[in-house]
């Protein structure tokens, strides 16, 4: 018998406040259109003054919580993905654990941009398979406002806040594809492509953290392929094909990063979970706030395959096959 990290709650939160295509033609010069067109963005969420990267993640883990029926006190681990933590130390993790009632385990960040919910997903995972813990919260969680240049129409239009969580716990199985849980994660970086994405500054660069760049069509190129490429490790390493996956949970960037994606691999575009028209990129969360929302609306039901992948800057990539 293994253990398997199995999925029981899934949560979420957006910050109140919307701001549409056209309220952002009012300050920046852009249009509805070449928005739309370009990335299938429509809205984004921004946190207001004063929330932070941990107020965002609290929420979506207790909406978890609540979701799986468990407290806080009940959790033995929390890993928290952002590139966009409340201060340089202490990681982010903590405040949250402090604040969901958690008073032993651990708690730490992760940073590995748009993959980092994958990377999270996969420690927490290799946590439980150790048998080192049996409950894990797994968060997303971004405000990637603060490191836009609201004057770079190329990328601050791209980007939203929010956050999502799942809930892992140990389950027994007797090995197969059949089980429920966590199947496999795949992960890869790749750091010759540094300068093609990337926020400029931080602590050991003697200046306080800058704005988000990015090479917005060379990232294209290299996310399709490699998208691709992880996608297909998955499903081999679980003896699939592209025809048993229920449904697929990409990183939320653009439209056209997503649907080329599901071009190159074969998968219809119905199977593909999109929030980015709603949401934007919100990088680590952007996949936990789509899975949920596919949770709670009814789409993924329990026993359907469903395939998450993501890449961000660094380059960091990653896959990973859940049987929910």
């Amino acid at each position: 018998m293994i253990a398997r990290s199995q999925i029981i709650g899934c949560g979420s939160y957006l910050p109140a406040r919307l701001v549409t295509n056209a309220q952002l033609a009012e300050t920046v010069d852009t249009t509805d259109e070449w928005i739309v067109e370009r990335s299938g963005i429509r809205q984004r969420h921004i946190a207001a003054e004063g929330e932070r990267t941990s107020d965002l993640a609290t929420m979506a883990a207790t909406r978890a919580l609540a979701a799986a029926g468990i407290a806080g006190a009940d959790v033995d681990l929390i890993v928290l993905a952002t590139a966009t933590p409340d201060n340089t130390f202490p990681a982010t993790a903590v405040k949250v654990q402090h604040r969901i009632g958690m008073k032993h385990g651990a708690a730490f960040d992760v940073q590995a941009v748009c993959s980092g919910f994958i990377y999270a997903l996969s420690i927490a995972d290799n946590f439980i398979k150790a048998g080192q813990v049996q409950t894990a919260l797994v968060i997303g969680a971004e405000t990637f406002s603060r490191i836009l240049d609201w004057k770079d129409r190329t990328t601050c239009v791209l980007f939203g806040d929010g956050a999502g969580a799942v809930v892992l716990r140990a389950g027994r199985g007797k090995g197969g594809s059949q089980d429920h849980g966590i199947l496999s994660t795949h992960l890869h970086s790749d750091g010759a492509h540094h300068d093609l994405l990337y926020v400029d500054g931080g602590p050991s660069s003697g200046q306080t953290v800058g704005h988000l760049r990015m090479e917005g069509r060379e990232v294209f190129r290299h996310a399709v392929v490699n998208l691709a490429a992880v996608v297909r490790e998955a499903l081999a390493a679980n003896d699939l094909a592209a025809a048993d996956i229920d449904w697929v949970v990409p990183h939320q960037a653009n439209r056209r990063i997503i649907e080329g994606t599901a071009r190159k691999l074969g998968f219809p575009m119905e199977r593909m979970v999109m929030s980015v028209d709603r949401h934007a990129n919100t990088s680590a969360a952007s996949i936990p706030l789509a899975l949920t929302e596919a949770v709670q609306d009814g789409r993924i039901k329990p026993g359907q395959l469903v395939l998450l992948e993501a890449m961000g800057g660094g380059f960091t990539w990653g896959s990973a096959l859940v049987r929910m």
